[in-house]
């Protein structure tokens, strides 16, 4: 039995119909099982609740074989690193208390970075948690995902342009998140892996957002530019829309440390992923650009 938490995101919804579509038993944790897809809901089993929960655990993990642990965000959290830390404290204990022998959890690249990452250190956090539980475990470390970019798609047709706070002529890595979904499936489905390792995985490109720019623009057939947006300016953008000064602190922490290279270490080793930047925006930006426009 593989359980699995977030399963309606956009990473634990694919992994869901890629564990399913494998005939794997799934038993999946919802806060709202009406957002399952109909197909999921015949299949997998379901317990509704948060696993933040001890109850919603100890109902969720009796027979578990692996568990898929995702930390959903919460932008309005005091602190990132409590919000992660509160769900890997009730995680860990539980998987402790059912002895569930496997557990694969997102995460982020640049484990060691040694400065305040924000919500990326808030993610280190979790998976020390997660690893007192002493069940094998695998942090998939992750960089930018290229989803993210489906937030700026009014920008990108409107304005034509997407902006981030990083230099736009120094690569960024990412990575798209079937491919997150891909990788967990095969470490949930194959469990002959022992200890507790982080996993960096990224995906094969190693474009700047300039060049993403490019791409963008080739595959949509309009000019797209990438405009870099100063830390500050993004800093007052976030407390004009009622952020607090610690959630604004947590996200330009983890945005000036993916300008400073967190991600260059794992880079050299990380497990490369099939879907290139070009193949995405065809696959996944331009429909929904299409879809936008109709």
């Amino acid at each position: 039995m593989i359980v699995v938490t977030t399963p309606t995101g956009q990473i634990g919804s694919r992994l869901v119909r890629r564990l399913l579509d494998q005939d794997e038993e799934v038993r999946v944790i919802v806060r709202d099982a009406s957002r399952l897809n109909g197909a999921v809901r015949e299949r997998a089993e379901i317990v509704v609740g948060s696993h933040d929960d001890p109850a919603v655990l100890d109902k969720a993990l009796p027979g578990a074989d692996a568990l898929f642990w995702l930390v959903p965000p919460n932008p309005q959290a005091a602190s990132a690193e409590e919000h992660y830390l509160a769900f890997a404290r009730v995680g860990s204990a539980a998987v402790a208390r059912h002895d569930v022998g496997h557990v694969v959890g997102v995460s982020s690249a640049g484990h060691g970075w040694p400065a305040p990452a924000g919500v990326l250190s808030a993610a280190f956090a979790m998976d020390a948690e997660l690893r007192t539980s002493g069940a094998a475990y695998r942090a998939l470390s992750m960089p930018f995902y290229m989803e993210n970019l489906l937030g700026q798609l009014d920008a990108i047709l409107g304005h034509g342009a997407f902006s981030l706070t990083c230099a736009g002529d120094l690569p960024l890595a990412s990575i798209a998140t079937r491919d997150i979904a891909g990788i967990a499936a095969g470490l949930l489905t194959d469990l002959s892996w022992t200890g507790q390792e982080n996993l960096p995985v990224f995906g094969p490109d190693r474009l700047t957002p300039d060049g993403m720019a490019e791409v963008i623009s080739q595959e949509l057939g309009r000019p797209v530019a990438y405009r870099r947006v100063s830390l500050d300016d993004y800093a007052s953008l976030l407390r004009s829309r009622g952020a607090g000064d610690q959630a604004v602190k947590d996200v330009t922490e983890a945005f000036a440390a993916q300008d400073h290279g967190i991600y260059d270490a794992d880079w050299a080793t990380a497990t490369p992923t099939p879907t290139d930047f070009r193949t995405w925006c065809r696959d996944v930006l331009k429909p929904a650009a299409d879809a936008r426009a109709s």
